[in-house]
């Protein structure tokens, strides 16, 4: 990866487009480069579909909660991680270190939907109890991650 990768990269997120015309138009790039090294950049696995976001609120699925889950002691975390993924309405499950074995951010759409979810956390065999939080407001609930960073500490950290 280099700093035209970058470049391109963040203009995508900046612009929050999938248009490589829109990208040839904002960085100068011709869009000829851009397409071959988008295809590049896939076959490195560094960008992984074509992505259609969708706004979750205007399709209805508002609520966001946050699950602090506690497996119990005896469990894979592969495996508990597994089987936290497969509950529907979970979006992202993180596992991670402190007291806290995973966090889980479910998008739902409604509280009857979150009584749902959180039963079928505790039905788990390899959870032992959880913590839910629920999200009041998004402050900020990005698809895209790169728009927190500028170009410069991106070409400075990740170019070698």
């Amino acid at each position: 990866m280099d700093e035209k990768d970058i470049q391109i990269l963040k203009s995508l997120e900046d612009l929050e487009t999938t248009s490589t015309e829109a990208v040839s138009e904002a960085t100068g790039i011709p869009l000829s480069t851009i397409h071959y090294r988008l295809n590049n950049l896939r076959d490195a696995g560094i960008i992984t579909n074509d992505r259609l976001d969708l706004d979750l609120d205007e399709f209805g699925l508002g609520v966001t909660v946050l699950v602090q889950i506690f497996t119990k002691n005896d469990q894979s975390h592969a495996e508990s991680g597994r089987v936290i993924a497969d509950i529907e309405g979970v979006t992202k499950v993180f596992f991670t270190m402190g007291s806290t074995d995973f966090i889980a951010l479910a998008r739902l759409p409604g509280s009857d939907s979150v009584e749902r979810l959180i039963s079928e956390f505790e039905d788990l065999d390899q959870v032992d109890r959880t913590n839910s939080t629920f999200v009041i407001e998004r402050e900020l609930d990005s698809h895209y991650p790169l728009q927190q960073y500028s170009e410069e500490t991106l070409m400075n950290d990740l170019i070698e």
